[in-house]
Order: C-alpha cells, then structure tokens, then sequence
C-alpha cells in the first residue's frame, strides 16, 4: 500500500499549508485586488514582511514560491517584479499533496513557525568533504563530489527533539558552505538559491530503535525512551535529489502520522 505521495504528516507536513504559503496567498490576493500590471514593482521585503507581520526568512520564501509559478520575478539589485503575463499564471492551483504538483516539503523551521514554537539549532559539524559512492549514487553526483554536510541539534522552545545529519550536493547552492545555520535554516537557504533549490516531493522512511551512547547523551535520554530514525531524500522541482537526510527523534517527542492509500 504506497503512501499517495510518499510525505509524512508529521513534522514534515500538517492538515495546512505552511505559513509561506499562506502568506504568499495572501500576497497574491493583494496583488490581483490591486490591478496590478505587469513590470510593477513590490514593495521592498522588510515593507512585506512588516506588512504580513512576518519574518524576512518566510517572506522569502513565499516570495520564491510566487516566483516559481511565474508570478513574479527578481532583478538583482532592484527587487522583485510582476513577471510579463503573470495573469495566466494566477489561476494554477495552489500547492497539492501530488507528486510533481506545487506542494513543496516543509521543513522542521516551517513546521516551528507554522504552530509558533521558537527554534533553536545548535551546529555540531559543518563542513564541505567529498561524496562517497553510496551517497553519490543517492544523490546523482559523481563519486568525489563536492557535498555539504551537516550535523545539529535542533530544539523547540529550548526542549531537544532531534537530531539532524544532512548531506546536499554543493553545486547545487554553493553558498550554504558559507551560512551561519544558528542564525539561518536549511531550506530557506534552498529557496533563496540562483536558481531556487524547492524542494518538492520526499522519499521518507522511519525506524524504531534504542538510542546509541552518543544519541542518548545529545539527545537527553536518561531511560528507556526509544528514538525514530527518519530518513529523507528530497527531490527538488526538477525531480534532481537535493537533500539527502537522516533525523534521530526522541520517541516520546515525535508523532509520525501518514496517509496511506490501497
């Protein structure tokens, strides 16, 4: 019985869009209500995301997703821009579950925000190293590749839940070798790419099992508490593998809940 599209609606997912979704929506209404012409120019971002009252991160992100069903578009330096002949694009349907449709993954920071729990990473290894062949065969790179890795603990209102270990190609967003993730998040990082990184659909699979010493110290586990090991492969709009992920929850801090069709 496969999953109709293979995506969790646990942390990785909920009954609603995310909150950039939301806001690009509503971006969007404003938008078409004004008359709005194509060339026009939106306002600047700290403008919009004072406006929506939210922050420059989801702004952005909601920017991106308008920017990827042609609505609008950026020009360096000068801002963002209503695309040529963006009324054609306004009547494509918002974001499904489908696969290869507009939904796109969101992310734990999407998850935080969405439900108004404040985030917290802490980075325990960045760096930039070569891939293997079993992750080059993953993530469709040549063996030896240059890939980003990350590992980190990542907190909800100062309580830990999981812990995160992430593999992407680097040619695909250059800059996250350079990126302060205490102060930015993964995805948003993706979206704000040249070209964006969206990722769009996720083969996820989840395993119970007793923490290592390691998991359990970092983890914060002083008894019998099991953990769920998901993994993640995330595809981008292209269906190229972007992000290649494996997250250790606490057992008694994560609800996996899927729809599985017959």
């Amino acid at each position: 019985m496969p999953s109709d599209n293979a995506l969790p609606q646990g942390l990785l997912g909920g009954d609603s869009l995310p909150l950039y979704s939301r806001i690009a929506g509503r971006l969007l209404d404003d938008i078409t209500a004004g008359g709005a012409r194509p060339g026009d120019r939106l306002p600047s971002e700290r403008l919009l995301a004072g406006r929506y009252g939210v922050s420059r991160v989801t702004l952005r992100s909601a920017l991106g997703e308008l920017a990827e069903r042609d609505i609008i578009e950026s020009a360096p330096a000068r801002g963002w821009f209503l695309a040529q002949g963006y009324e054609r694009a306004v009547p494509a349907p918002r974001p499904s579950a489908a696969p290869g449709g507009g939904q796109t993954v969101q992310g734990f920071a999407d998850y935080a925000e969405q439900y108004g729990f404040r985030l917290r990473d802490e980075v325990l290894e960045s760096r930039v190293r070569s891939a293997t062949v079993q992750e080059s065969e993953l993530l469709r790179v040549t063996p030896g590749a240059a890939l980003f890795e990350m590992r980190r603990l990542r907190f909800l209102d100062d309580i830990v839940v999981v812990l995160e270990h992430n593999r992407l190609p680097l040619g695909l967003c250059p800059q996250l070798a350079e990126t302060d993730f205490t102060k930015d998040t993964l995805f948003a990082s993706l979206r704000r790419a040249d070209p964006p990184q969206l990722p769009k659909v996720a083969d996820y699979s989840v395993e119970a099992r007793h923490p290592t010493e390691e998991e359990g110290r970092l983890l914060e586990i002083t008894d019998a508490t099991p953990v769920l090991v998901a993994t993640q492969l995330a595809f981008n709009q292209n269906g190229q593998p972007l992000e290649l992920t494996a997250a250790v929850f606490r057992g008694d801090r994560y609800h996996f809940r899927a729809s599985i069709t017959g």
